[in-house]
């Protein structure tokens, strides 16, 4: 029960349990999170500050208050960012105790800002303007340090949300301006020398040093204390004939993404690729409701099969297929093929082995991505830049995101994720700082999402592969929740579990696999409930 007057609003203590929290949405749209434990509460701003989410409608484990929608996490005491998808934590209300009742003062803020006064005579050096190199430049403001940051990245665009670009954007669901990360004005407010258009050819790791072409094409070399790069990932493209051609697309940067929506519009176009990039670009493309026709092409019999079973993915078949998209699966591509002699650049269809021809306007390549790994080629091989759990390749040099195969809680591996990129940029910032209390990737698991349709499907963990699974719910309902297994073995447990429409469920399974306490095949079969779990082992 509430009662709420202007900025204040009145909370009955008896509503919420010890150990939980509750949010009370308000008549202006906004939502007051109250969190307790025992006598001791606490009010926050209960919007998730990633997407809007209700974070009273996710879980709460132990001191974790976790988002429902993207598992951004926050400390329950204070609001502190623990893990993202999220940015910044959340704002903290002062409230009064009134005996049987509280009294939030949404216009009384808690000031928990870190004055910038660590390592003030020090130079941090980030190469890469993606996720992990705006979090570490971003967190490392947030958390006190005073030195000097530069930024450099080749795009031409201060950092933004890659991942939306497949999403809302190719859809014309959010303006370019929406996408930048921090605001239009974030390196100025932070203090940070952002250098776009600038291309580094050489990293040496044992003198914390770069070489670089400036926006004039002269050469520099800037040394730092410390040397953070983050150069991301490139999409592959695949040896076929006429790859080449104009009319073939990848989607990588946003001006691939303005490229794309230019050129689709009316345009008969073919996808070639069943990941969840080209997905989401199919979704996106239908969703926005310009094309002529869209066709996806993968090599497989399903989509998205290292991730999903067969039958989740066919069930995310037929929801593309009620928006208007064809598949042609179990095919290879032979020649992307242009119109005919005198015009060998515009496509006009796509050639299977199978003879088959697909009418074709445009192509988008969605057939993966490499590690830009080439400025650690003489210390890592290209799978990836081997560096510990804290990112650290040597003292005071990190490598971060794509180019990332990293030591943390699933062992060592490379994970080419938002959020995992935006971990590491929490990680190396504490290990900058040498701050102990943030945990390193020993500590955390790895999630993504992908939106399509305006549905939502999360991943949380990694599994070798999605074919020993356990599958609860309805995929063709889209309530589901899936189970992945290293092996068939009852004993064996869960090392990743997707679903569409569980989120507390996923939510809970993230934590106990954090915990190193995922169920095994044999607690889930016996109707292990995993949410009560969760919560007994976070006390």
């Amino acid at each position: 029960m509430t009662n709420s007057t202007g900025n204040t609003v009145t909370i009955n203590k008896a509503d919420i349990p010890s150990g939980g929290m509750k949010s009370y949405k308000q008549d202006d749209d906004s939502i007051i999170l109250i969190t307790r434990d025992d006598s001791t509460f606490h009010a926050f701003d209960g919007k998730c500050p990633h997407a809007g989410a209700n974070l009273g409608d996710g879980l709460r484990c132990g001191n974790r208050v976790i988002c429902p929608w993207h598992h951004a996490t926050f400390d329950s005491r204070d609001g502190s960012l623990l893990e993202p998808v999220a940015t910044e934590g959340l704002t903290q209300y002062e409230l009064t105790d009134n005996g049987e009742s509280l009294t939030v003062n949404t216009a009384a803020k808690i000031d928990h800002s870190i004055a910038n006064d660590q390592l003030t005579e020090t130079h941090t050096v980030i190469v890469g303007g993606g996720a992990a190199g705006f979090m570490t430049a971003h967190h490392l403001r947030q958390m006190g340090y005073g030195g000097d940051i530069t930024l450099i990245s080749k795009d031409n665009k201060a950092p933004y949300n890659r991942p939306l670009l497949s999403k809302a954007f190719l859809a014309g669901n959010m303006p370019e301006e929406k996408l930048l990360l921090g605001g239009s004005d974030w390196a100025q407010k932070n203090n940070i020398e952002l250098r776009l258009n600038q291309t580094v050819n050489e990293v040496l790791p044992n003198e914390r040093t770069i070489i670089l072409d400036d926006a004039s094409g002269n050469e520099q070399k800037i040394s730092a204390d410390f040397l953070v790069v983050a150069t991301g990932a490139s999409p592959m493209v695949p040896p076929i004939k006429g790859a080449d051609l104009d009319g073939v697309y990848t989607l990588r940067s946003m001006d691939d993404a303005k490229a794309i929506k230019a050129a689709s519009h009316d345009k008969h176009v073919v996808v070639i690729g069943t990941g969840f990039i080209g997905m989401e670009v199919a979704a996106a493309l239908a969703q926005a409701g310009t094309t002529a026709s869209i066709t996806v092409v993968g090599q497989e019999n399903r989509v998205m099969g290292n991730i999903i079973s067969e039958t989740v993915s066919n069930a995310l078949i037929k929801l593309h297929e009620a928006n208007g998209i064809k598949f042609v699966l179990d095919a290879t591509v032979n020649e992307i093929s242009g119109n005919d002699a005198t015009t060998p650049t515009q496509i006009s269809a796509v050639s299977l082995a199978n003879g088959e021809q697909i009418a074709a306007d445009i192509v988008i390549l969605g057939t993966g991505v490499s590690p830009r790994t080439d400025l650690f080629s003489e210390v890592n091989d290209p799978d990836g830049v081997q560096v510990d759990s804290h990112l650290q390749l040597r003292d005071g040099v990190y490598a971060l995101g794509d180019i990332a195969k990293a030591s943390g809680k699933m062992g060592r591996m490379r994970i080419e994720h938002w959020r995992v990129a935006l971990q590491h940029g929490l990680v190396a910032t504490a290990a900058i700082l040498n701050d102990s209390n943030v945990d390193s990737l020993d500590e955390r698991v790895p999630f993504f999402w992908t939106m399509q349709y305006g549905k939502s499907l999360r991943y949380s963990g990694h599994a070798k592969n999605s074919d020993n699974n356990i599958l609860l719910g309805s995929p063709d309902t889209l309530n589901y929740i899936e189970y992945y297994f290293d092996d068939d073995n009852d004993n064996t447990r869960a090392s990743a579990a997707s679903t569409l429409g569980r989120d507390k469920d996923l939510i809970a399974f993230g934590e106990l696999l954090r915990l190193g306490q995922a169920p095994t095949r044999a607690q889930i079969n016996a109707g292990f409930d995993i949410i009560a779990q969760a919560h007994e082992l976070s006390r």
